[in-house]
């Protein structure tokens, strides 16, 4: 069911994990919004990461579903942060159509000590670094990679200059997660991860009202800039009202949620696009990763007589033996 305009108490209503395409055409914007609860949920409980990176992860997922389900073709988007800061890589995955994956590296003395003296704040826990984006269309293709200074930034503020700069479409990204607690069919105590996310873009027919205030100082610069389009900028300010509860709200709804930011422009809104939680590993592929080692680098995985190896994604063990790679284990 694609509605021409929303209305509360339509049936079709997105629920968790689905990403919702729409469009506003009153203020030439289209975009996309989601709401993950079990597919988050599950990556971070499988982690137990500490709230302050569990936040940071889930908000990369996030980002990288809303990216990832707009691929056109069969491929893998990667979103990744390489910092100096207490957490210092994330990386989500999202390999068309429907599958995503993601973990967090951090120093948990550093992010102990961050927890113990309130400095959680996205800028405090990553500090500089980047923010990259690669889409990989497979072994024929070339990949693709855009890449964008993170200092002191949000990760909706980096993800919206790597829209500025590399694709030249005035973007709003908004992002969220929180930790809900409630109690299971028993009545048992529960605690579960959620996020969620929104991107609006201004995409006119006149390609040159899609044009960004001019850069200080450039060459020709007269000192003045001139006024941002007026449908762009009340696009801006409604994506702006949206609030972090609004965007990980189970009762909501992603297509409510549109309903209450553009309902008096028009939204269209298009099918749901799931998406689940999916590693790509296999014994197969982690085996031809040790075959790339070194000797003396696939004997240092052996343990209690036999090669281990962990998929840092979704934390499965490969057990082999070491005879398969020419290693004798000498017995004690």
């Amino acid at each position: 069911m694609t509605p021409d305009t929303l209305h509360p108490g339509q049936p079709g209503f997105a629920g968790d994990d689905s990403v919702v395409p729409f469009q506003v055409e009153g203020l030439d914007v289209r975009g996309r919004a989601v709401t993950l609860g079990p597919l988050t949920d599950t990556i971070l409980r499988r982690h137990n990461y500490p709230a302050p990176v569990a936040r940071l992860l889930s908000e990369t997922i996030a980002l990288t579903v809303l990216l990832g389900t707009s691929l056109k073709f069969e491929g893998k988007l990667i979103v990744q942060t390489q910092t100096d800061g207490a957490v210092s890589f994330l990386v989500a995955d999202f390999t068309a159509p429907d599958g995503v994956r993601a973990y967090a590296r951090f120093d948990e003395e550093s992010v102990r000590q961050a927890i113990k003296d309130g400095r959680t704040e996205p800028h405090e826990l990553l500090g500089k670094g980047i923010l990259a984006f690669t889409i990989d269309q497979g072994a024929d293709s070339q990949r693709y990679q855009g890449i964008v200074p993170l200092e002191g930034e949000t990760l909706e503020e980096a993800a919206a200059a790597y829209f500025r700069q590399s694709e030249q479409i005035p973007t709003r990204v908004k992002l969220a997660s929180a930790e809900f607690y409630d109690r299971d069919e028993n009545g048992k105590p529960r605690h579960s991860y959620r996020a969620g996310g929104l991107v609006v873009q201004f995409l006119p027919e006149a390609p040159g009202r899609m044009r960004h205030r001019d850069l200080h100082g450039g060459d020709g610069d007269t000192g003045q800039d001139y006024e941002e389009d007026d449908t762009w900028e009340e696009a801006q300010m409604l994506a702006a009202t949206t609030g972090a509860e609004e965007l990980t709200d189970p009762d909501l709804g992603v297509e409510r949620l549109l309903f209450r930011l553009f309902h008096e422009r028009g939204v269209r809104v298009y099918d749901a696009q799931p998406v689940f939680e999916r590693c790509s590993c296999s014994e197969d592929k982690i085996r031809g990763v040790l075959s790339g080692f070194s000797a003396e680098e696939v004997e240092s995985t052996i343990e209690d007589g036999e090669i281990r190896a962990t998929c840092e994604f979704c934390s499965t063990v490969y057990r082999f033996e070491p005879a398969e790679f020419g290693i004798t284990v000498k017995a004690n």
